[in-house]
């Protein structure tokens, strides 16, 4: 993965899932916290260096919060000083999907599991080599299932 296969996926789509989630918003908040509804349901982002698994590094995969895809392997985490859990690359390329996001009067790349359309966060093409990439993901969307 490299910061042109980001844009591609951005803007036609990522691999189909291995799988597909669905569920009603009142399923979602059953099944959620009331900060993990809010940040991967309604979009939000949790506080710079307020998640627990911000420096965390134990082995493991790091799996979504909402339907526990796999989604990114801690032999990738990296700390990136940002305030958030920081990845190179998805554990596969089907895992994530990207879209445009041009909120707050800026143009990002937003990240969601692939499978169920939860928010994670935002992918930037400062991060180190070799993919370049840096998958700024909140602690709240992804839970290490070690």
């Amino acid at each position: 993965m490299n910061w042109e296969d980001v844009i591609n996926y951005a803007k036609k789509g990522a691999p189909a899932p291995s799988r597909v989630v669905k569920k009603t918003e009142q399923e979602w908040k059953d099944q959620l916290t009331p900060e993990q509804y809010r940040i991967t349901r309604l979009k939000g982002t949790e506080r710079a260096f307020s998640g627990e698994l911000c420096n965390v590094y134990d082995e493991g995969k790091y799996e979504c919060t909402c339907c526990g895809e796999p989604l990114f392997d801690s032999s990738i985490k990296f700390n990136s000083s940002s305030g958030w859990p920081s990845f190179t690359e998805p554990i596969k390329d089907n895992a994530i999907k990207y879209e445009m996001d041009k909120s707050f009067g800026m143009t990002r790349v937003e990240v969601m599991c692939n499978v169920c359309d939860g928010h994670l966060g935002h992918v930037f093409p400062d991060g180190p080599k070799p993919s370049g990439l840096r998958y700024c993901i909140n602690s709240e969307s992804i839970k290490l299932s070690k």
